[in-house]
């Protein structure tokens, strides 16, 4: 199992260069700006919150972390750009190796959590953790496809798959 959730997340990454590339080809301004009724209200505040994601489910809760998850600062979103997304992505990929080094015989055990996490599931599994952040980057992946869209900059075309068939 730990080999086919490798190459998904593999494929995921893939896609995920494909989406730096495009932004790359934006004008910075344009990845700043404000759009409230869309993700996060800009492209690049939408992408470091998956960032977020990733690390507060995988890592601080996960590895049981809490008191160390830090968001990301309005200072660190505001003067963000594509290298500084692609640098915080690359921590992810480091991090979803230890989770899946940490997690690689136990997918379905339940992660139990102390009381201090009132108000958050308290048995999630770990393919279930993985599945959520999975998800949710492509959830936000469309959210930042359809503001760039928005303010005149269409993204190719990457809907087969998301874009892994070239």
């Amino acid at each position: 199992m730990l080999e086919i959730l490798r190459q998904q997340y593999d494929w995921i990454s893939s896609v995920r260069q494909n989406m730096f590339a495009f932004m790359e080809e934006l004008p910075p301004q344009k990845l700043h700006q404000v759009l409230p009724d869309f993700g996060r209200g800009t492209i690049i505040r939408t992408h470091l919150h998956v960032v977020d994601c990733y690390r507060f489910w995988l890592e601080s809760f996960a590895f049981k972390k809490l008191n160390e998850h830090k968001d990301f600062s309005m200072d660190e979103i505001e003067s963000a750009d594509v290298k500084y997304v692609r640098e915080r992505f690359a921590e992810v990929d480091e991090l979803v190796q230890c989770f899946f080094n940490e997690y690689y015989n136990r997918w379905s055990e339940p992660i139990e959590q102390d009381e201090g996490w009132t108000g958050y599931p308290q048995k999630p599994t770990p393919l279930l953790l993985l599945t959520h952040v999975e998800t949710h980057e492509f959830h936000h992946k469309g959210q930042i496809v359809s503001m760039a869209r928005y303010l005149g900059f269409p993204p190719p075309a990457d809907d087969r798959l998301g874009g892994l068939f070239v």
